[in-house]
């Protein structure tokens, strides 16, 4: 398996289709003392899927890198920098084959995409999850990640019952590698 960075020009716009399956999700109260997370199994194992463009034109300067195999995209990590708040956003890792997850692409990726922000010059890595995807929300925690917020409403008005609500996961960069000198 070799891991390379995407070429903008022959990427951007291409579609894509990512699934996942969960065996629960992280359910989030509201309460006066503040917001309550527990995780909830299902009754049974759902799955999940959403279409998404590499290079989407909302990111600011995006970077790819893809997992190939014999000249086959076996997945990819994508991020962009946001220059407003010095942080660098993950916007995807994605295995596309669930039965390669757990082999080591993922890792790869993250280790790919994590050289990105040290250019870019920011202070810390930020990954958006869902509190369904509970495979990611592991993967970003054994990697260093933890919670540092959410958006009840992010996706659509239904996102608490339809147990989809947004996840924000951070890490943040050593100061050595991300201060800088006004």
């Amino acid at each position: 398996m070799e891991i390379r960075r995407l070429e903008r020009e022959i990427y951007a716009g291409r579609a894509f289709t990512a699934r996942y399956r969960s065996n629960g999700y992280y359910d989030i109260g509201v309460s006066e003392d503040g917001f309550p997370i527990r995780y909830l199994p299902f009754a049974a194992p759902e799955e999940r899927s959403f279409e998404d463009v590499f290079f989407s034109a909302w990111l600011e300067d995006p970077v790819a890198f893809g997992a190939f195999e014999g000249g086959e995209l076996l997945g990819f990590a994508e991020g962009s920098p946001e220059g407003w708040n010095r942080r660098f956003r993950i916007s995807n890792i994605c295995v596309f084959d669930p039965s390669r997850r757990g082999g080591g692409i993922g890792q790869r990726l993250l280790d790919a995409i994590q050289s990105a922000p040290e250019t870019a010059g920011a202070r810390m890595l930020v990954p958006e999850t869902q509190s369904r995807n509970e495979a990611a929300i592991a993967f970003y925690r054994k990697n260093g990640f933890s919670l540092i917020g959410f958006d009840l409403y992010a996706y659509s008005n239904s996102d608490p019952e339809r147990h989809e609500v947004r996840f924000e996961m951070g890490k943040k960069l050593p100061p050595e590698k991300t201060e800088t000198t006004a």
